[in-house]
């Protein structure tokens, strides 16, 4: 049995790749260990299916943190605009959100996969699920065949391997094509989890007393070790039993966890400023006036409405004050030092949720292996990869998704231009 192409992968950007060789006229064969292909897709976006961003290219790159700058060759020839492009080509009306958001109009992720399996049957790519890999065969630095559980053997002269990283693993990710790659001659940068929950031993989270409040718009950064700002994120959290989870502390947590690796370090301090929209002073001064105006006011009656309550009784009492207490009675260094909390409430994280845990897995497949503008394997003729087995990872909110369905489409692409030519 010989195909052109086999694309090993049955997630977004294996979709997009077994799509990409077909369109070009290869024999395709789409080859996943699962019973139905798309799982991962179909759970993104809430359900909704986030399917691309549809900010400017370099807003895209900054929100791909994890060598987005590898993707620029790639966007230059198929982007997040020619994402949006093919949807609707293929029947699925798009719209836009906020942030740049692009979602079926549907609002659900099962029309896209659907959409998505329309195609390939429409392309007359063969399907085989529950077909899990035992290994491949390279030949002299050549594709050779792909070697099923099952004992089958299928010929091949281009190979797209799309198996995702080791996150979400009950969508089909546990981290398959590391093996293969290495077996290839690939290196594999060290694994790690990213847009990830972060733990804490910190005492009030281990006795729970901030346990599911969520707060707003808030500001998180991460700091050095000489208390320097490594990157900030103005987004919402929440409080967990393990630690902080929510957006802003996903955006966080890669570099929680290379800061941790760098530095050796057990522990790292985050900066919580809840109030990001005005300054430490402008924020004493409002407070001044508020008791200026009630000045028989407690503090917590007095400061109800500047923050969740459950946070300001928390804050009040880290810094020794009353929530009953007058604010007229109140110094202004404890006012200060309050106004300074409110700003910069600093607290350790040891570490993060595991990357089975995680939404995206950080590491992979050496970018310094992979031809940019193709994803074909500088070690290996006719071999490919794409999606999340590269050492490329963004931002949650369509940047995954687009470097997958990017690097699907190139490779897809690009593997049926090598086996039809190279015959």
């Amino acid at each position: 049995m010989i195909y052109d192409v086999i694309v090993v992968g049955g997630g977004p950007s294996g979709l997009m790749a077994a799509i990409g060789a077909a369109e070009k006229g290869a024999k395709v064969l789409l080859v996943d260990k699962g019973d139905k292909l798309g799982r991962k897709l179909a759970i993104s976006g809430g359900g909704r299916c986030n399917v691309t961003n549809r900010l400017p290219v370099d807003e895209i790159i900054k929100h791909i943190p994890g060598n987005g700058r590898f993707l620029y060759s790639a966007f230059s020839i198929f982007n997040n605009e020619d994402i949006i492009y093919f949807f609707e080509k293929i029947g699925i009306k798009l719209k836009e959100e906020d942030h740049g958001r692009m979602f079926p109009a549907t609002d659900k992720a099962q029309s896209v996969v659907d959409a998505l399996l329309n195609q390939l049957n429409d392309l007359s790519v063969t399907i085989w699920t529950n077909s899990p890999v035992k290994t491949i065969d390279f030949a002299s630095k050549q594709i050779k065949s792909v070697i099923l559980k099952d004992k089958q053997i299928v010929n091949t002269s281009a190979l797209v391997i799309a198996v995702g990283g080791k996150s979400v693993p009950h969508s089909g990710s546990t981290g398959d094509g590391y093996a293969w790659a290495k077996k290839a001659g690939h290196t594999i940068t060290d694994l790690f989890p990213t847009e990830v929950p972060l733990t804490s031993a910190e005492t009030f989270i281990q006795d729970r007393r901030l346990q599911g409040l969520s707060l707003r718009n808030i500001a998180l950064s991460v700091l050095n070790q000489k208390g320097k700002i490594l990157v900030t994120h103005k987004m919402d959290m929440i409080f967990t039993h393990f630690g902080i989870s929510g957006p802003a502390v996903l955006r966080c947590s890669q570099f929680v966890v290379k800061e941790m690796k760098k530095r050796k370090l057990s522990e790292v301090v985050m900066s919580l400023d809840s109030l990001p929209n005005m300054n430490e002073e402008q924020l004493f001064q409002k407070m001044i006036l508020l008791m200026k105006a009630e000045p028989k006011k407690g503090m917590k009656n007095l400061l109800k409405g500047l923050l969740p309550e459950r946070y300001l009784l928390f804050l009040l009492e880290e810094n020794q004050i009353d929530p009953l207490m007058k604010g007229s009675a109140i110094s202004h260094d404890k006012l200060r030092k309050f106004a300074q909390s409110c700003k910069q409430f600093k607290f350790k994280v040891n570490g993060t949720l595991p990357i089975e845990k995680a939404f995206v897995t950080g590491g992979g497949v050496s970018i310094k292996e992979i031809q940019p503008q193709t994803m074909e394997s500088k070690l290996v003729a006719g071999l490919y990869f794409c999606g999340e087995i590269l050492d490329i990872h963004g931002y949650t909110g369509g940047f995954n998704i687009t470097s997958a369905l990017v690097t699907g489409h190139l490779a897809g692409v690009n593997a049926a231009h090598y086996a039809l030519t190279s015959c």
